[in-house]
């Protein structure tokens, strides 16, 4: 799967119903950060938080799903209202299966953001397969697109909006905020 024109790109992401994300290295720059009492700090960008939050306006879901485990994480997802959040399994394929069968939506209807060969089961399945502009090189390939900016600084708000402007929401969000 190459890079698709711009045509068929947006016609993917108009069927969109639900996002799902990787966090390490998408929702995060990828480092991972211990203090000197062994707990794991995390950043997360407040432009992907927004682009997440205009997605469930637009009743487009939002699931998170890391074969990691962090509090951090949690906290963030509580912040941001996302209420489909899976950590610490390794099967992610099982989990993708799981909240297609739970939501009652197609591969077509479900996206996908990723940046390493693990999320390759994923975005080989999901109608419309986004990696981060940081990915590994060889996922880039598998990619209906690839964001400009890199993971964990607005690569998720990128998408979001990418998503929005092909359902015809986000001049309508944008339009919120020009005039409030």
């Amino acid at each position: 799967m190459a890079h698709i024109d711009k045509e068929l790109l947006m016609t993917k992401a108009r069927n969109i119903r639900l996002v799902a994300l990787d966090v390490d290295g998408v929702l995060t720059d990828g480092s991972i950060i211990y203090t000197s009492q062994g707990e794991q700090v995390q950043s997360f960008h407040v432009h992907d938080g927004l682009g997440l939050k205009l997605l469930g306006l637009a009743e487009i879901r939002v699931a998170i799903i890391s074969s990691r485990s962090s509090r951090a994480l949690t906290i963030r997802a509580e912040e941001l209202g996302i209420k489909l959040i899976y950590q610490g399994l390794p099967d992610k394929i099982q989990v993708y299966e799981e909240i297609k069968e739970k939501l009652g939506i197609t591969d077509k209807e479900f996206a996908y953001i990723g940046d390493d060969w693990v999320d390759l089961p994923l975005l080989r399945k999901a109608g419309l397969a986004i990696v981060v502009a940081n990915a590994a090189q060889s996922m880039k390939d598998y990619a209906d697109y690839v964001t400009q900016k890199p993971g964990g600084r607005g690569a998720v708000r990128e998408a979001c909006e990418l998503i929005l402007k092909s359902q015809n929401r986000r001049s309508e969000f944008l339009n919120f905020y020009l005039n409030n």
